[in-house]
């Protein structure tokens, strides 16, 4: 059985940083491209950040270029998504994505196999 759990989320003041992790279990992890989503209320999910499997391509949406950091551990079954200089605006659900093996398109949601359930993320202004 594929879990994907986030972690990390929680209140923040505007300028605040936070670490958000997906542990993954129950599939070969290594060979998941790993991808960070948000919805916030009223709003369609949107693509937020992505790393490949193999670790050497990583894809950022523009709303958040230049302020966050997607990277991985396999060892750990591990992806994270450093969030800095956070605003208002980031406030969202914020969800983690499987997609076996992906090299294109990783800002797709359709792309994804597998989801975790959310961790809230909320800025305070």
């Amino acid at each position: 059985q594929v879990q994907l759990v986030e972690s990390g989320g929680g209140l923040v003041q505007t300028g605040g940083s936070l670490m958000l992790a997906c542990a993954a279990s129950g599939l070969p992890f290594s060979s998941y491209t790993m991808g960070w989503f948000r919805q916030a209320p009223g709003k369609e999910r949107e693509f937020v950040a992505a790393i490949t499997w193999y670790g050497d391509i990583t894809e950022y949406a523009t709303s958040v270029k230049g302020r966050s950091t997607v990277s991985r551990d396999n060892a750990q079954n591990k992806a994270f998504l450093q969030l800095n200089s956070l605003e208002p605006e980031d406030t969202a659900v914020y969800y983690c994505a499987a997609n076996y093996r992906g090299t294109y398109y990783l800002s797709g949601s359709t792309s994804y196999d597998y989801w975790g359930h959310g961790t809230q993320v909320t800025v305070s202004s």
